[in-house]
C-alpha cells in the first residue's frame, strides 16, 4: 500500500475537518428551520459541540484539521500543488487559495479557543459590526468597506460559478457514476455557500453606503434575514441541505481527491 506524503496526509485530514464543520453547521441550521429557532453561525455550531462527550477533544482535533487544510491551501497557492500554472487566471485562482488559507487559520484559532474554554461568547454578527466600524473610521472608510463588500460578493459568485462548472470532479478518483453523484453534492453545496457569501457582501455594501456598521451582518445574521422572509423556514432548510451536501462532498474529497504533493524546489509552479 502506497504511503501518503506529508502534504497529502494534511490535505486529506484538512478536507475531512472542513467536511465535519459543514455537516455540523448544516445539521444545526436544519434543526433551526424545523423548530423555528434562530439560525446559528459556524462559531455557534462549534460551541454546541463542547458539552458533548469528549467535546473539547473533538474541537481540538477539528482545529488541527483546519490548520492542515490551511497548510494545503498555502501549498496550492504558493507551490502550485494543483499545477494550475502561472497565467493570469491561474494566479487569481491561487490568490483565492491564499486568502482561504488565512481564513481557515483564523477559524482554527476560534475552534481552539472554544475547546480550551477561552471563548468570549461573541457572535459573528458582532464581530462583523466591530470590524466594519473600525474600517469605516479609517480615511476613505466607506470606499474601503464597499470594496470589501463587492469583493465578498465576487467571491460568492465565483464559488457559485465554480460549483456550476463542477471542474472539481476531474480531481476525483472515482468511477463515472460515483463521480457524477459526488460532483452533484459539490455543486449543490457550492451554490448554497455562494448565496450566503453574496448576502454577507450585500449587507456590507449597504453598511458602506449608509456609513452604518450596524447594517453589517455575519453568517448567522444573513441567514436570519432569510428566515424573516416569506417561506423563510423552507429557504433555510434548503440552505441547510446545501451545507450538509457540501460537508459530504468534502468528506468524499478527503477520501478520493487526487492529491499531488508539491515539489519544494524553485520553479515548481511551472513544472508539469
Amino acid at each position: 500500500m502506497r504511503r501518503p506524503s506529508l502534504f497529502e496526509a494534511m490535505a486529506r485530514i484538512g478536507y475531512a475537518a472542513r467536511g465535519i464543520v459543514f455537516l455540523v453547521l448544516g445539521a444545526f441550521l436544519l434543526l433551526s428551520a424545523l423548530k423555528s429557532q434562530r439560525a446559528v453561525g459556524s462559531t455557534d455550531a462549534l460551541r454546541s459541540l463542547l458539552p458533548a462527550p469528549f467535546g473539547a477533544v473533538l474541537l481540538a482535533l477539528v482545529a488541527i484539521g483546519l490548520v492542515c487544510f490551511a497548510v494545503w491551501r498555502l501549498a496550492q497557492a504558493l507551490l502550485d500543488a494543483d499545477h494550475l500554472g502561472a497565467d493570469v487566471k491561474a494566479l487569481a485562482h491561487r490568490g483565492v487559495y491564499a486568502v482561504t488559507a488565512l481564513f481557515y487559520i483564523g477559524f482554527a484559532s476560534v475552534a481552539l479557543t472554544v475547546a480550551l474554554g477561552w471563548d468570549a461568547g461573541g457572535s459573528s454578527d458582532q464581530a462583523a459590526r466591530d470590524w466594519t466600524a473600525w474600517l469605516l473610521a479609517k480615511p476613505f472608510g466607506q470606499w474601503l468597506t464597499g470594496i470589501v463588500g463587492f469583493a465578498i460578493v465576487a467571491t460568492g459568485l465565483a464559488i457559485g460559478g465554480s460549483g456550476l462548472a463542477a471542474q472539481f470532479k476531474r480531481q476525483l478518483e472515482l468511477k463515472r457514476r460515483q463521480r457524477v453523484l459526488v460532483a452533484l453534492l459539490g455543486t449543490f453545496g457550492s451554490l448554497a455557500r455562494a448565496v450566503v457569501f453574496v448576502m454577507i457582501g450585500v449587507f456590507l455594501i449597504y453598511a458602506a453606503i449608509d456609513a452604518n456598521s450596524r447594517e453589517a451582518r455575519g453568517f448567522a445574521g444573513s441567514l436570519r434575514a432569510v428566515q424573516q422572509q416569506r417561506h423563510g423556514a423552507v429557504l433555510i432548510a434548503i440552505t441547510a441541505a446545501g451545507l450538509i451536501a457540501f460537508g459530504a462532498f468534502e468528506i468524499a474529497e478527503a477520501a478520493y481527491r487526487r492529491v499531488r504533493a508539491p515539489t519544494l524546489r524553485a520553479g515548481a509552479g511551472s513544472d508539469r
